[in-house]
Parts: structure tokens; sequence; C-alpha cells
């Protein structure tokens, strides 16, 4: 069976942090794909009230199988001490898209990749 596609989701306190973020986890084929959004406005509790701040959401694309390894790269890279990092399944994509991201993800010394399908 083929190692499931996920959809992670991160914030960063800011796009450069969020880009930084990101070209590590491009970089280093934890992902196929990061999204950066900036301007999300993010309500939590946090050491013992309410919190709102503005924040950048990565939309990272990646596979199951990957989840510890990625995980474990975004808490060695982000500055937040308990940073979000949750992964929802990807149920149903475009197959060449889905197949993009297996390739791209499949491992940390791949080249496979190439453009993205939906750039050719």
């Amino acid at each position: 069976m083929a190692p499931r596609p996920v959809v992670v989701l991160v914030t960063t306190p800011t796009p450069e942090e969020g880009e930084r973020i990101a070209r590590h986890l491009v970089g280093e084929h934890l992902a196929a794909c990061v999204n950066l959004v900036p301007g999300v406005r993010s309500l939590f509790w946090w050491e013992e009230r309410v919190q709102d701040e503005q924040e950048t959401l990565l939309v990272i694309k990646s596979r199951e199988d990957r989840f510890d390894a990625l995980a474990a790269r975004v808490r060695s890279l982000h500055s937040y001490s308990v940073p979000e990092v949750i992964a929802l399944p990807i149920v149903r994509g475009a197959e060449a898209y889905l197949t993009w991201i297996d390739e791209v993800v499949g491992s940390a010394a791949s080249t496979k990749g190439g453009d993205r399908p939906d750039q050719k």
C-alpha cells in the first residue's frame, strides 16, 4: 500500500520564519510543496489568557510516513516552544498531483519530481 498523502498545518509568527521553515522542508524532501498564507489571525489560549496574534499559516503537502521527521524538523527550526504541527489526511485528489507528492517526498536523497503536474 502506498503511503498516504497528508496536509500538515503549521503557523509561524512572521512570514520570514514561515519562508525559512518552508525552504528547509522542501529542500530536504520532507514536503513536496508549502503554501504560505500571511495575515492569518489566531485566537488561542496561552499563558492563562486568550491571545490574539497575526500569524502566517504554512499549508504543507507531504506523506504520513514522513510526518515524524517533518514535525521534528519544524520543532528544530521554529521559534515557538509549542508550535502547531498537525496532519490532515488527503482523502482524494488529482492522481498526477498525488503521485508527484509521493515521488518528491519519497526519499530525502531523491532528485525526482521535477515540475509540478499543474505546471506542465
